[in-house]
Parts: C-alpha cells; structure tokens; sequence
C-alpha cells in the first residue's frame, strides 16, 4: 500500500508536552494527526512524544524516511 499525500510540505506546530499519533496513511481529516481513518488499512498511527513544549515539523507527504519528522523527501514528489 502507499500512503495517501494530505500535502507536500510539513506541519509545522508548536506542540506542548504529550503524547501525540501522527497519520501514517494520508487519510486522517485531523491532519497531521490520527483519527482512525487507517482501520481496513495496512497503516499504524505512529506515537510521538514531546516532553517539553517545542517547534516540530512533522511529515506531510507521509513518504519520510524519518518519521514522524519532515525530512525533505516531499521536494522530490
């Protein structure tokens, strides 16, 4: 299977400490989060933990090599 493609540059956010799911599959309406939509799917949410509130990018294009994180491999789409 091959992840849908919600946008071809990152989610930058501001996230407060916590637990977060990142979408894996590009189908979430929540984007860049999980909100289930992968069930049926071979995709799994992946877990990202922030333990201080920060600035992250996280992957848009959902085709990363270093996920949940943006590493550029959108450019290349």
């Amino acid at each position: 299977e091959t992840p849908q493609i919600p946008r071809k540059e990152p989610y930058g956010l501001s996230l407060e400490a916590g637990t977060y799911w990142w979408c894996a599959c590009g189908r979430s309406a929540n984007q860049p989060f999980c909100d289930g939509s992968h069930k049926g799917s071979s995709f799994r949410p992946i877990k990202v933990e922030i333990t201080e509130p920060k600035k992250v990018y996280l992957c848009g294009c959902k085709h990363t090599r270093n996920a949940p994180f943006c590493d550029g491999t959108h450019k290349g789409l």
